[in-house]
């Protein structure tokens, strides 16, 4: 069964290590990619600010998958971004990546969000789909100042 959490000080290694597994398997490593972002030593405390979450998904009481979103670094306050939404290999294609999602665009408008933007790779075929079918939609650059210049494809959706 899969389950969501807010992050706890005691996931902080857990959430690393699935960052850590699953953006080399999509050759994310190295300058511009969240794998190397040093937040990831301390993702409670980086997602603890106000307007800010961080989720953990279960299956079987087993961390599978990771997600949140914060303000858009360099944006105006109006939009916040997702972040680090990862799914291990074992536990996509079972409704975890639409659960973390839904969490994370329904707290975020709760938080008074008019927007949400997103930044993937073009390999991350599946969460690209997933994305579109939930109203994001392409822009042409980037947004903000997120870090990530490893990053090919920008997505945006709003509230309302």
């Amino acid at each position: 069964m899969l389950q969501l959490r807010p992050i706890t000080p005691a996931d902080n290694p857990i959430v690393a290590r699935i960052v850590r597994t699953v953006m080399p398997e999509f050759n994310c490593v190295g300058e511009g990619f969240s794998i190397n972002d040093p937040e990831l030593a301390d993702m409670y405390a980086a997602y603890s600010a106000p307007r800010s979450a961080y989720y953990m998904l279960t299956q079987d009481g087993r961390p599978v998958g990771v997600g949140g979103y914060a303000p858009l670094a360099g944006g105006d306050g109006t939009v916040c971004e997702l972040r680090k939404m990862y799914l291990l290999p074992e536990s996509r294609g079972l409704g975890g990546g639409r659960m973390l999602l839904e969490k994370c665009l329904q707290a975020a408008e709760a938080d008074g969000y008019e927007r949400m933007y997103l930044e993937t790779v073009r390999a991350m075929t599946a969460a690209v789909r997933l994305y579109a079918s939930y109203g994001f939609t392409p822009l042409a650059a980037p947004l903000g100042n997120t870090g990530h210049s490893g990053c090919d494809r920008f997505m945006i959706r709003s509230f309302r």
